[in-house]
């Protein structure tokens, strides 16, 4: 099963931040973001630090696609 991402992006379009911006209040590497850029998998340690850097839920941030 795959991951979507695209309602983080679309968060972030919303709340006008670039993913740059959202790398520093999250603290999480580029590297990271490029997985998440990509769909590629990450910890639920790095999920955790971007819905709290967003005040927002894992539901807001990605969804599982077939």
């Amino acid at each position: 099963m795959a991951v979507s991402y695209k309602k983080l992006w679309k968060l972030l379009i919303d709340r006008d931040l670039k993913k740059k911006d959202l790398e520093e209040m999250a603290q999480v590497s580029h590297y990271t973001m490029n997985k998440l850029t990509h769909g590629d998998n990450v910890t639920t340690d790095v999920l955790g630090r971007i819905c709290k850097a967003l005040g927002c839920s894992l539901d807001d941030i990605m969804e599982f696609v077939d």
